[in-house]
């Protein structure tokens, strides 16, 4: 097999929802192989019947529609290497299966649960490999004929690979550089159960990638220990040549920096640690999620696209294709990233500052609809272009902008007290009379005119402009005055102001 084309897989295990890690995790992997014209694959690894949850694959499937990454192979859209669910692959694992027990690169072992445990209790550190295997219950031991009557009496077994002592294991990592492993340190893994006639993520994942073409194995840090033993399995099947290039990805760390970022840490200091929201079928316990918190799926990218990786440059925000161009294994850090929660929300920020308004008024007009609220989509788009500045989130338009579509049913008691003084009521009297008058209504005429009014009455414009606002808003809160007035236009500003004038004391 010759790779012509870099191929690169995302395979997660469909039992629950997925963790951003991960997601970030897919990032690179469609990242590296956009760069080099190759395949993203989406692989399903669900060899673990008892640990498979409902709706789990669909969420993956979900999460990655949102984002915008397409699979270029996956169970959904099919390709030429399937199936993509490994559950679905049971007969091609049998033949690897038996191909290493020909070769005597693996055997069957007869253990069971107890009498392992009873080995574990006698020999401390105990594992299963070249020193202890010699005295289990496994066809090294046994002849071939006591093998051959306990499998057919339907004696349950597995299949363990069989390690030789004392071999230099390389596992050639792009980020982590060459890490040479004696394979005295591993032990002979199970790498088939005939219990449910499945093979372990091992085996699995070896004869997967090697059937699938994969040229890149990108995955996360906790992935590293097995490395060596993949590579061993390359060996023993006979594939060294075509051993795909690894590279682990470092770890996403709690907010305070100590240990792997979890779904506990989320829910301490409030912020999702899902893509999507999760609804457990299980528990019916409900998980929040980046997309159902107001984040946009091009932010999260960014922010998760620099968890781990810099451009070397001071620039921060960047497309899907400027990312494709920027990224580099070379530019990876070794080390575990911290997950900055502001960080996240700054960028949330600088992606909808740099929407159009009237992308923002449509991602809007639900909120206000689910409020009863019916208004022309030139208003919503004037009033997001004078509050969009400050917000982070699509959720916080209402916060900052209700009073463009809702009279103040109440006024804030503090500024009342501040604001409202008593020569207010005839002054804004006037005001009104002015606004009356004024034919052009737009913030500059309006203030204009206003201004002129305040300078020749030797009025103060501090008080006029807090009492003009608390009834106008309700509140002493708001963008620029005039331009609040121009949006809700002349009618409603002076139905407001005559509705603080009978209703303050």
């Amino acid at each position: 097999m010759t790779h012509h084309k870099t191929r690169v897989r995302f395979a997660p295990s469909p039992t629950g929802p997925l963790h951003i890690g991960g997601v970030r995790t897919a990032l690179y992997n469609y990242l590296f192989a956009k760069q080099q014209g190759g395949d993203f694959i989406l692989r399903i690894e669900d060899t673990d019947s008892s640990r498979f949850v409902p709706g789990a694959e669909e969420y993956i499937q979900e999460t990655f529609d949102w984002l915008g990454l397409p699979f270029d192979e996956s169970p959904l859209k099919g390709g030429s290497y399937g199936p993509y669910k490994q559950s679905q692959r049971k007969e091609i694992y049998k033949q690897y299966v038996n191909a290493l027990l020909d070769k005597g690169a693996a055997y069957i072992a007869f253990d069971t649960p107890e009498e392992l445990e009873a080995k574990r209790a006698e020999i401390s550190n105990f594992q299963y490999d070249a020193s202890t295997r010699g005295k289990m219950r496994n066809s090294l031991t046994l002849s071939e004929e006591e093998t051959v009557s306990l499998i057919k009496s339907g004696t349950q077994y597995v299949v363990r690979i069989k390690i030789e002592p004392n071999q230099e294991i390389i596992v050639d990592d792009m980020i982590r550089g060459k890490v040479v492993i004696n394979s005295s340190v591993l032990d002979d893994k199970v790498i088939y159960k005939s219990a449910d006639e499945l093979p372990t993520y091992h085996l699995a994942n070896v004869v997967d990638d090697h059937l699938m073409e994969i040229t890149h194995v990108i995955r996360g840090e906790e992935w590293l220990p097995s490395a060596p033993l993949h590579v061993w399995l390359y060996r023993s099947l006979g594939w060294e040549d075509d051993m795909p290039k690894f590279a682990h990805l470092p770890l996403l760390l709690k907010p305070e920096g100590n240990g792997k970022l979890s779904k506990r840490d989320g829910d301490r200091l409030g912020f999702p640690v899902f893509p999507l929201q999760w609804n457990d079928p299980k528990s019916g316990e409900i998980s929040s999620g980046y997309r159902e918190s107001g984040y946009l799926a091009e932010a999260v990218i960014n922010f998760l696209a620099f968890l781990g990786w810099n451009p070397g440059t001071e620039q921060e925000i960047f497309s899907l294709n400027e990312l494709v161009q920027a990224f580099s294994f070379e530019r990876c850090s070794k080390n575990g990233a911290k997950f900055d929660v502001e960080k996240a929300k700054w960028y949330n920020h600088q992606y909808i500052l740099r929407m159009s308004d009237s992308d923002l008024a449509k991602l809007f007009m639900p909120v206000l609809g689910e409020k009863g609220i019916s208004v022309s989509n030139d208003m919503v788009v004037k009033a997001i272009r004078l509050v969009k500045e400050r917000i982070h989130f699509i959720g916080e338009l209402w916060d900052q902008s209700y009073f463009f579509f809702v009279a103040p049913t109440g006024y804030d008691e503090k500024t009342v007290k501040k604001r409202w003084k008593e020569e207010t009521p005839a002054q804004m009297k006037q005001l009104a009379a002015l606004l009356e008058g004024t034919d052009d209504f737009s913030a500059k005429n309006q203030e204009k005119t206003v201004m002129d009014w305040i300078q020749q009455n030797q009025l103060h414009t501090g008080n006029v402009m807090n009492a003009f606002r608390l009834a106008i808003v309700g509140a002493g809160k708001g963008p620029h005055m005039f331009d609040i007035t121009e949006v809700i236009g002349k009618e409603e500003t002076l139905h407001r102001l005559e509705q603080a004038i009978s209703t303050l004391p």
